[in-house]
């Protein structure tokens, strides 16, 4: 496996955690809920300056700060990692389809879970037999 560079904010042989957008999100999130970066750092146990640095850009923070910020804003850690069209199904019809199951009832929602586990399952099912095969 290659190792990435080693730049200011990474030792060498780590990867960055965060993209390019992290800041801008993180700080949008911050500012939705009316929190200071003081309020949001008390809330989370980092200090203030990393707030800083993170909505600088200038740093990253590591999976048990994403998590601690995360918690305390009351989002998904997801929300800070990836913009909105970043992640689920790139076919627009597919996307608009899984959206309309927050319609349903939590049970009606619990069905639809089980077909695509179990269509999943068939998938990597198929892949591990083909590759097998060759």
């Amino acid at each position: 496996m290659a190792q990435a560079p080693a730049t200011p904010l990474h030792a060498p042989g780590s990867e960055p955690a965060t993209d390019a957008n992290f800041a801008a999100r993180l700080a949008a999130a911050r500012k939705t809920q009316a929190l200071t970066q003081q309020q949001l750092a008390d809330r989370s146990g980092a200090h203030v300056t990393q707030i800083r640095r993170y909505e600088a850009g200038t740093s990253q923070p590591s999976l048990d700060v994403l998590r601690a910020v995360a918690l305390a804003l009351n989002i998904s850690a997801d929300s800070l990692l990836f913009d909105d069209d970043e992640r689920g199904p790139q076919s627009p019809t597919l996307r608009l389809k899984l959206e309309a199951v927050n319609q349903f009832t939590p049970e009606e929602q619990e069905h639809v879970a089980a077909f695509v586990e179990g269509a999943l399952l068939r998938h990597h099912a198929r892949q591990a037999f083909s590759g097998q095969a060759s």
